[in-house]
């Protein structure tokens, strides 16, 4: 009876969990979307700034206001209308004005959030290690979709989530490792890329990857620990091997041929939240 009660609590502490993380991947469409462009934004800015020139007015552009709205005719999406999934299924992907579809993406990073967090909750109720682990994972979906779309990882996310890591360790809401193997984790989640960028760049004249994919393996290195980044580097680089295949016989690669990491790294991180960092070398067969 005990085990049906324990069972009983487990699926609730899921399901709850679940909801809030579908309440989190509608927040989360708006910050992939908006984030790039607040960047761009300040980037602007400051270029006008040290360049003598006055900036001029604009209206307030964050990740609250203005309120979201069709990109074709302007119109304000509705409360019942920003339901997630729900409201994208019953207007049947568009627009209730103009009948412009919305791009499937939208409830597919509700579903990938909510997914994770109810995986969280199962895994640690609702507790501060499960709270813990699905800012992780929401942090790691708004990355990849950021990056993917942009080839950015802005540090807005990445630093946090590295500050993030080394907290929670020392909070205790992280068990699995101590703050040693935490820093050192950081410490080896960016000297390692580091040095693949400055080696490729030597041998080639080329830029492989950015310094935001240094960051994120450190913020990874801060989750897991040093001990995990060898198979969660092995997984982000199958992944993204496969993705870059796949896509280059689809006819899918973008201009200059280039796929960015970050998501690879993201998916690869999730991977080892869900079945463990050492489960991954089993699944690539080492």
């Amino acid at each position: 009876m005990s085990g049906l009660v324990s069972g009983w609590h487990a699926g609730f502490d899921a399901a709850l969990a679940g909801i809030f993380g579908l309440l989190i991947g509608s927040f989360l469409n708006v910050v992939i979307y908006r984030l790039p462009k607040i960047m761009e934004r300040q980037w602007a800015l400051e270029c006008a700034e040290m360049s003598g020139f006055t900036a001029q007015n604009t209206a307030a552009f964050n990740l609250l206001m203005p309120r979201s709205r069709c990109s074709s005719c302007g119109h304000v999406i509705a409360w019942y209308e920003n339901i997630p999934v729900l409201s994208y299924l019953f207007l049947k992907g568009q627009c209730s004005v103009c009948g412009t579809k919305f791009g499937l993406r939208y409830p597919l990073v509700e579903l990938a959030t909510g997914g994770l967090f109810f995986f969280c909750g199962w895994r640690w109720g609702l507790s501060w290690t499960g709270l813990a682990w699905g800012g992780f994972a929401a942090a790691l979906v708004t990355l990849a979709m950021i990056d993917w779309d942009t080839t950015l990882l802005p540090d807005d996310i990445t630093l946090p989530l590295l500050w993030a890591g080394l907290i929670v360790v020392v909070l205790g809401w992280n068990p699995a490792i101590n703050l040693s193997q935490a820093l050192w984790g950081v410490v080896a989640g960016y000297l390692s890329l580091w040095l693949v960028y400055w080696a490729f760049k030597l041998v080639t004249g080329k830029e492989g990857m950015g310094y935001g994919d240094f960051k994120l393996f450190a913020a990874l290195g801060a989750w897991f620990g040093w001990s995990a980044l060898v198979p969660i580097i092995l997984m982000a680089s199958v992944i993204g091997a496969l993705v870059g295949i796949t896509m280059k016989f689809s006819s899918g690669l973008r201009e200059g041929g280039y796929v960015p990491f970050g998501p690879f790294l993201a998916a690869a991180g999730l991977t080892a939240m869900v079945f463990g960092p050492q489960a991954i070398l089993g699944v690539i067969g080492l």
